[in-house]
């Protein structure tokens, strides 16, 4: 569940909102009577959709009821305060519902923002250096280091499927394929996570001491649903196969089995090399060539989007810088949020909770006033 900032004075609950679950209530009935009717599991597709759907509705429509109980049960403990031998324990229940009102308040608020279907996808994050030469190399390894100990935390699975090392054992370029392993939407997590971060501190290379300024880019890309994935006309297609290069073992660097695949019409490039069969790492680089003409499309909608309204937590474009991480102070600052956290080391070790929390939390309450503004 995505926080909310703390909550104002209970209020009674907007009509506009009352109409919306009145609505859902009227939905799940629907629902109800239509999967009941045994012939439906024929269109197994539509039958699961029904059923997700059915789910959802009815944990929110519980919720509502929830809601009114507490609102009943709060205007009977002040009915109960005007008899002197009921009022400390009527000031109990009044305390108690109006607690209870306002959790569930925000929680229903929470629960009609509409949601990003790709958010429960796996996803493919991308690092590359960029300003800084050997020194941007090497943030970019400390980054895929964070990024691979927070995924273990969550009990993620993680893949690289592409990397280009640099001389002092940086990465120039890495693409890992982050899998849920059954858990909670590695998207839906990461993908505040791109844009340009900015490191200030005295790199290795350094011999006077002085604190240099580099720059790496990081995108994360949800993986297209098999289902749904654009389809790549082949004539769009080079295909090359190379020696890979890195890390891989003695068979990796004996065989031509790196895959790397270019489509012509955008130019966009995707390489895999972890494999050791050609036909693996031609499929994987495949997906991740779809992934990124879907983040470009993406993306230009995003900017479209932008020109018109100023998001909060951004485009997630490349070149907006979006954190700082200062190792002489020991600070990281996400300039989305003016966020500021004084543990970059337990960040760097993988602690993102509090930075993903808080993105959360920003785009929940920005989407939040732009429903309240459509309602009004």
């Amino acid at each position: 569940m995505v926080p909310l900032p703390p909550a104002s004075p209970i209020a009674p609950m907007k009509d506009s909102l009352r109409q919306q679950f009145d609505r859902l209530g009227f939905r799940l009935a629907e629902l109800d009577t239509i999967l009941a009717d045994g012939s439906i599991a024929a269109d197994m597709k539509r039958y699961r959709a029904l059923t997700r759907e059915q789910a959802e509705v009815s944990g929110l429509v519980e919720r509502y009821h929830r809601y009114q109980q507490h609102e009943a049960d709060l205007a009977a403990a002040r009915e109960m305060l005007a008899d002197p031998e009921m009022a400390e324990m009527a000031r109990e229940e009044i305390a108690s519902n109006e607690a209870a009102l306002a959790a569930l308040d925000q929680e229903l608020q929470l629960a009609l923002i509409p949601k990003d279907p790709d958010d429960e996808r796996n996803a493919f994050l991308e690092i590359r250096a960029g300003t800084g030469g050997d020194e941007s190399a090497l943030f970019a390894a400390d980054l895929a280091r964070m990024y691979l100990r927070f995924a273990e935390s969550q009990g993620w699975r993680t893949e690289i499927l592409s990397e280009n090392v640099s001389d002092l054992g940086g990465y120039k370029e890495l693409v890992v394929r982050v899998d849920s392993n059954g858990g909670d939407g590695v998207y839906g997590r990461l993908k505040f996570e791109s844009g340009g971060h900015r490191v200030q501190r005295v790199p290795a290379t350094e011999t006077q001491g002085r604190i240099h300024t580099s720059a790496c880019t990081v995108a994360v890309m949800p993986e297209p649903d098999e289902a749904e994935a654009i389809t790549l006309n082949p004539a769009d297609l080079r295909i090359d196969t190379f020696r890979a290069s890195g890390a891989g073992g003695q068979h990796i660097n004996k065989t031509d089995s790196a895959v790397r695949v270019v489509h012509l019409p955008t130019g966009i490039v995707a390489e895999c090399q972890d494999g050791r069969s050609q036909h693996s790492n031609k499929a994987k680089a495949l997906q991740v060539l779809q992934a990124r003409i879907q983040e470009k499309e993406r993306s230009e909608r995003a900017a479209k989007e932008a020109a018109t309204r100023k998001g909060l937590i951004g485009s997630g474009d490349r070149s907006d810088r979006i954190r700082t991480y200062n190792f002489p102070q020991g600070r990281l600052t996400d300039h989305r949020i003016n966020l500021t956290l004084y543990k970059l080391g337990q960040i760097m070790d993988g602690d993102l909770g509090d930075i993903i929390q808080g993105l959360q939390a920003a785009q929940a309450a920005e989407q939040l006033a732009e429903l309240e503004a459509g309602r009004s």
